[in-house]
């Protein structure tokens, strides 16, 4: 510790010698504030300069952005109860609610859209079930195989174009690792949602996505008892929402969950770092 304190004590003392001689040589205004993090009296301990350190990140962090995207979780662990965990997102304009099962194992963001073959109708658990309608949303768009991030999905197997024509919708089919299975197309549309920021307010904030309206379930995804509206991917392809969000500067590319193991389950989900004691983040393998 005391090597540590040395060094910066050190790298303070030749930062601080610096910017005098370049006071001196009119390199900078001449009278400048010295603002002092803690008392010259006080003895400052290794943990406590590491703490600071972590705030001030987090205070930087957020200066780059409007703030940390909050869901709700809802659902357990428990198979005899829900056996899933899963959120809500606000989709169209006006903004309706639905309930996608969370997955960090897949990318995109899409729900039951109307008409859907094979869409549960009721579900076991204790919500209501929507479906997304383009004709009940003010500002929502079919995603077309002209479209740039039609092509680009394309190039990772996330989108298809059934016809040669550039007006043609961008669609999409895939399987999970259980066998269940869903097709559709893509659509643009608000997201809107909920941003804490620095001061640990809550504001409203929208932006507009790309997502997944789907018109066939198979599989598992068809059985009521354990239903939800669609899936909210977490992966790292351009499509997935926290990709999304990252791009337009609403989020950093980064998601935290806390699960609860309880019957009662339920816990927290986030988009952009939060800065709190016992929060570990662990990188993602590129590669992989």
């Amino acid at each position: 510790m005391e090597s540590y304190l040395k060094a910066l004590i050190l790298i303070v003392a030749v930062a601080v010698s610096l910017l005098s001689s370049k006071v001196a040589h009119g390199g900078f205004p001449a009278k400048l504030a010295l603002e002092r993090a803690f008392p010259p009296s006080r003895r400052v301990g290794l943990e406590e300069l590491r703490a600071r350190d972590r705030r001030r990140h987090g205070r930087l962090l957020q200066g780059r952005v409007f703030g940390v995207v909050d869901f709700p979780v809802e659902g357990s662990y428990n198979p005899f109860t829900v056996g899933l965990y899963f959120t809500r997102v606000k989709l169209g304009t006006p903004p309706k609610e639905f309930y996608v099962q969370i997955d960090t194992g897949s990318d995109i963001l899409w729900v039951a859209c109307s008409p859907c073959d094979g869409c549960p109708k009721s579900t076991g658990l204790p919500i209501k079930l929507n479906s997304f309608g383009l004709q009940g949303s003010a500002t929502a768009s079919r995603v077309t195989c002209s479209d740039e991030i039609c092509t680009s999905a394309a190039q990772t197997g996330q989108a298809g174009c059934s016809s040669q024509s550039p007006n043609s919708q961008c669609n999409y089919k895939f399987e999970y690792g259980d066998g269940s299975g869903t097709s559709g197309y893509y659509v643009s549309d608000t997201l809107s949602f909920d941003t804490v920021v620095g001061d640990e307010s809550t504001v409203n904030s929208s932006t507009s996505i790309v997502f997944g309206c789907s018109n066939t379930q198979t599989g598992e995804l068809t059985k009521p008892e354990r239903a939800v509206d669609g899936i909210l991917g977490f992966g790292q392809h351009d499509l997935s929402v926290i990709s999304q969000l990252s791009s337009r500067g609403v989020a950093p590319k980064v998601f935290s969950h806390c699960l609860k193991g309880s019957d009662n389950g339920g816990g927290i989900l986030v988009l952009g770092e939060i800065i709190e004691p016992g929060i570990v983040y662990t990188p993602l393998v590129q590669s992989q």
